[in-house]
């Protein structure tokens, strides 16, 4: 089996996985149950950085691929792209810093901005299924394909 060619659907499903165990995360913690909460969102962080570390070998191995779609579906694959690509570049340190105020215990501060940071991950994991099934299942890439 070609680790590569399974990597695109794989990487959809660790987006949808992250995104619902934060928000579960999010409902366990508007209950009280912080335990729950923070082992749900240790369990998130690790999917993603699955997620991130399956993205970075896959696009090592294949470079960037080329969209195939033509008229509106071009315009509207690349607007979403565009807002997923800078959101997810911020994604990271928002979520260390998030991580690392309640690692310190300073819950205040981290409630603050885990109000961002819960929603931005759930869009940047929601437009990358989004992004997958535009461009993998409606529009398959071609090799030699248009960019």
């Amino acid at each position: 089996m070609n680790l590569v060619a399974v990597l695109p659907p794989l990487l959809a499903i660790l987006n949808v996985t992250a995104a619902s165990l934060a928000c579960v995360a999010y409902f366990f913690v508007r209950r009280g149950n912080h335990v729950f909460h923070a082992a749900l969102m240790v369990t998130a962080l690790t999917v993603s950085t699955l997620f991130l570390a399956s993205y970075l070998y896959y696009h090592y191995q294949v470079g960037n691929v080329s969209f195939g779609g033509q008229g509106a579906i071009r315009v509207f694959y690349f607007s979403v792209l565009v807002s997923h690509v800078l959101l997810a570049a911020v994604m990271v340190p928002l979520i260390l810093v998030t991580l690392t105020r309640a690692v310190r215990g300073t819950f205040d501060s981290h409630r603050r901005l885990a109000r961002w940071t819960l929603p931005l991950w759930v869009y940047v994991s929601v437009t990358g299924v989004v992004i997958y099934l535009i461009a993998f299942q409606l529009y398959p890439p071609t090799p030699g394909g248009p960019e």
